[in-house]
């Protein structure tokens, strides 16, 4: 397995881990008076990696709706990452199999 390929996966896990924290935070405080909700942006690093922000919104308010599709949406890439380097660690155990 490439290092490369490696460090993609588990940068988008942990892409995908940072924004399941995030709205679950903000879904955890919707009722609270004055927070303010976080939001987290990614980027694609020029390794083909992704690197996550965390920023709070200017204003408080909530947006239940948003948090909800983030969550669900996070959750989805986190698995998706899982079966990448789950089909990566199979192919390389087939090349080790191969080579024996």
């Amino acid at each position: 397995m490439s290092i490369n390929s490696l460090s993609t996966v588990l940068s988008g896990i942990s892409a995908a881990n940072e924004r399941l924290r995030a709205s679950a935070n903000n879904i955890a405080n919707l009722n609270t008076e004055g927070y303010r909700r976080e939001r987290v942006e990614s980027q694609t690093t020029n390794t083909g990696g992704v690197s996550t922000t965390v920023t709070k919104l200017p204003q408080p308010g909530e947006d239940l709706a948003t948090d909800v599709v983030d969550q669900q949406a996070a959750a989805y890439t986190f698995i998706a990452n899982l079966k990448v380097l789950q089909t990566q660690v199979r192919a390389e155990g087939a090349l080790l199999d191969i080579h024996v």
